[in-house]
Order: C-alpha cells, then sequence, then structure tokens
C-alpha cells in the first residue's frame, strides 16, 4: 500500500495522530471486531498492538499467529507518518509485511500474540526491536569501546569514546570524546550496536568536556 495524505487539516497534532492511529486501528464487522490496545511514536514512526477477537466468542483461527487464552489475537502495525505542505500522511503495513522500521518499545512488544513460524518476517523484525532496545543508554562519563570502527565526515575512523555532553542554549545533547584525538563526535544510537563499556564514570558534570575545553583557552 502506498501513502495516504490528508488534505482537510484533520491532523495537526500529535493528539489528532495518535486518535487518528486508533480510527485506523478499530473495526466492527459481522464476524469480527479490531480495537487498539497500544501505539508509541517513536520518531516519525508510530506502533500499534492491535487485538481482534470473534464476534461470537469463539477462537481467532489465523495462519500466523497463535491464538491467546481469550480466544484473541494481537499483531503490531507499523505506520509510517510524514507532513507535506502542511498534509499529514501515513503508509501503513502489518509486521508480517516487510516493516523495515524496527524501534517498537518492548512495552509493545510484550502484547503481541505468538508466533506460528520461528523463520517468518514477524519473528525477524521483533528480534530488530528487541536488539534495538538492548542498544546501551550509557551514562556521562562511560568509556566505551564500539564494535566496529566509525568512519567521521573527515575520513578518519574512531573506535573509543567517552561518554560526555555539550550544550546548545538550554538543551544539553549528548557527544563523545574521541580517545585518540580527545575531538567531540555526535553518534547516531545504531552506531552503539554491539559496543562495550570499557569503564564507568558517573557525575554530574562533563570532566571530559571541561579537559577538551580547557585546551582551547
Amino acid at each position: 500500500m502506498g501513502w495516504l495524505f490528508y488534505t482537510d487539516g484533520r491532523v495537526q497534532t500529535y493528539a489528532d495522530e495518535k486518535a487518528e492511529i486508533a480510527r485506523l486501528c478499530t473495526s466492527h464487522g459481522e464476524r469480527r471486531k479490531t480495537e487498539l490496545v497500544k501505539a508509541c511514536k517513536v520518531g516519525s514512526t508510530w506502533y500499534a498492538a492491535a487485538k481482534v477477537t470473534n464476534i461470537d466468542g469463539t477462537p481467532v483461527e489465523d495462519t500466523t499467529y497463535m491464538t491467546d487464552a481469550d480466544g484473541s489475537i494481537t499483531f503490531a502495525a507499523v505506520f509510517l507518518t510524514r507532513y507535506d505542505d502542511g498534509c499529514w500522511g501515513y503508509k501503513d503495513m502489518e509486521e508480517s509485511a516487510g516493516p523495515v522500521e524496527s524501534r517498537a518499545p518492548l512495552s509493545l512488544l510484550a502484547l503481541l500474540s505468538e508466533l506460528k513460524d520461528p523463520e517468518s518476517y514477524a519473528h525477524a523484525w521483533r528480534q530488530r526491536c528487541r536488539d534495538w532496545a538492548s542498544i546501551p543508554d550509557y551514562e556521562e562519563g562511560d568509556k566505551i569501546r564500539l564494535a566496529a570502527p566509525v568512519t567521521l565526515t573527515d575520513g578518519s575512523t574512531c573506535q573509543i569514546v567517552t561518554a560526555t555532553h555539550y550544550r546548545r542554549g538550554r538543551q544539553k545533547r549528548r557527544c563523545y570524546r574521541i580517545e585518540e584525538t580527545g575531538g567531540l563526535v555526535r553518534l547516531s544510537k545504531a552506531s552503539l550496536a554491539g559496543s562495550e563499556l570499557l569503564s564507568s564514570a558517573k557525575g554530574e558534570a562533563s570532566p571530559v568536556l571541561a579537559e577538551f575545553l580547557a585546551g582551547r583557552e
């Protein structure tokens, strides 16, 4: 399915988006009904858990999902979203239909029904979500070895870094001091996958940043 954009301006805010995701995940047919259980937005992508039950109370039969104890199945849906000239649009897909985005929170994954095929795309998608969630959120002063060297814009590489921060206005931004050069670099969360904590140095201030700035005076 391609992108669908709303030109009537009905979706303008986060609350509007969430309400629309809930509407899209809700249906009531003659035999089955679907309702939203949970929705989370990560970046510009919405992740939703939707529960399907039979109106007559009989167990839901499905080729992908195992039926839960109450006779229902709960699946994950992924909604890519963006604004184009003020118009909100989305592209939706079910977890077994090939979504690339895989940052659904563990709390949402815990609501989903078990899968029948451990080799399915949905199973691989859930594992990628778990892998993303397992990437450490390092503390100030932690010394880290990246799983592989990262190439910087000047062509150099770095692999051992220390977590620190810099300020932009009132905001505190995470960055890392490069072990080899002492320079500062911003790293994406993805680049921290598989990294190793070499040493921990918790603190409210940023000693590595202070040292860096002192050397520039």
